[in-house]
């Protein structure tokens, strides 16, 4: 990196990860926080984005649109605001870091078309630790494919009560991993009254809500007489803040196309 700091764009500054991005980004010796965007109507505009996230005036007001233009937008909005962003960045050619989930099959048509024109990081978690887990997933689900027995793989996540899709896209990843190297075509999530023996060829999804919950995921691997069991937890929201500038700093330098958390830590 030259001695020029990379100017950041923050989508969704006024939501709970956004404002950790704008706290954190804030403190990074390379990085400037130039834009704080909310969708229209927002209480939170004409804020200071700086003063919002709790680390004093940045002198960055937060707007609905993008002014000038940054090197690279990290977007922690909603789909909606999401679709917003794309648009925008597509138009001027900036690169997007998306950490958005609860995607519609459309809304993700519309991502994969701007990747043709600008470069974008999307991931189902930005959290370090949780990528590195979804490469032991893999690992482990090739190993699991050869047990003759059969696997039975059931997928528990756990996020606040704030949090509006379940499963998690984290959740829903996993199972696409393991799905992958096993061979699953089916998916239940939860289980209620009398549905019979568990079937070989499904991945079972249970998506609990509670408190103020960042974040945990467990993918258990029940054989018969023994469990193998792979959990990540996150403790602060600061990981996935931590990992979307390291996704920002990542993205900056690349063509278009699109990236994920795999790239960035050469997995």
């Amino acid at each position: 990196m030259s001695a020029t700091k990379i100017s950041l764009g923050v989508n969704g500054a006024a939501g709970r990860m956004g404002q950790r991005v704008v706290a954190l980004a804030s403190k990074d010796a390379e990085i400037r926080v130039d834009a704080a965007l909310e969708a229209a109507g927002s209480p939170a505009l004409g804020k200071d984005a700086g003063e919002l996230a709790g680390v004093g005036k940045l002198g960055t007001a937060i707007t609905s649109e993008l002014g000038s233009k940054v090197d690279v937008v990290i977007d922690f909005s909603t789909p909606e605001g999401l679709l917003h962003i794309v648009k925008t960045c597509e138009t001027r050619e900036i690169p997007l870091v998306i950490a958005t989930t609860g995607l519609t099959a459309e809304q993700r048509e519309g991502v994969n078309a701007a990747a043709q024109v600008i470069p974008i990081l999307m991931a189902p978690s930005m959290s370090l630790a949780v990528n590195m887990t979804m490469k032991l997933a893999r690992e482990a689900a090739k190993m699991m494919s050869r047990i003759e027995q059969g696997v039975d793989v059931e997928i528990l996540e756990r996020h606040h009560r704030f949090k509006e899709d379940a499963p998690s896209g984290t959740a829903l990843h996993f199972g696409k991993i393991v799905a992958e190297e096993m061979g699953q075509t089916e998916q239940a999530h939860g289980r209620s009254g009398r549905p019979g023996m568990r079937p070989r060829n499904e991945i079972g999804y249970h998506a609990i809500r509670i408190g103020d919950n960042v974040g945990e995921h467990q993918i258990v691997f029940g054989l018969l007489g023994e469990t193998v069991e792979l959990s990540v937890k996150s403790s602060s929201r600061d990981a996935y803040a931590i990992g979307a500038i390291a996704a920002a700093k990542f993205l900056i330098t690349k063509k278009a196309g699109m990236y994920g958390m795999t790239d960035v830590l050469g997995l």
